[in-house]
């Protein structure tokens, strides 16, 4: 199942990309992301109070609430950067490049989280890398 929602999320980055592209044009990039996030949040916290998951709060331990503040630090440059990259870039090659992530995020479950690493893993890993490489060189 949980294929399905990947499925779901990538389907709705691409939207996102194509509608930040065309929503940035003539603004600030940062002023765009503002934007983008306070219509993030409102649309998060009403799903969230519409099914009564802000109970949830009450457990969150200090472990959690200092790794969803540092992971909510990290999305907020990601986007800044992102919406930066788009202002000045093409969709594809931005939306392309982004997708580094995929290998990092790979390359760092396994150092900090222990994941292992399939040969089928690394060699989708290398592929993303080598794929960034020839879009970034001239």
């Amino acid at each position: 199942m949980w294929w399905i929602y990947a499925i779901l999320s990538a389907i709705f980055a691409s939207l996102t990309a194509i509608f930040a592209k065309l929503g940035i044009a003539n603004i600030n990039s940062n002023l765009a992301t503002g934007i983008r996030t306070i219509v993030i949040v409102i649309m998060i916290w009403s799903i969230v109070l519409a099914r009564g998951e802000a109970k949830g709060i009450s457990t969150l331990s200090k472990q959690n609430i200092i790794f969803l503040v540092i992971s909510g630090i990290a999305t907020g440059l990601s986007w800044l950067f992102y919406f930066k990259a788009l202002q000045l870039g093409n969709v594809s090659q931005v939306a392309t490049v982004d997708k580094l992530s995929v290998a990092l995020t790979i390359i760092m479950a396994v150092i900090f989280l222990g994941e292992a690493l399939t040969l089928k893993t690394l060699i989708g890993a290398a592929f993303i890398i080598a794929g960034t490489i020839i879009l970034i060189v001239k």
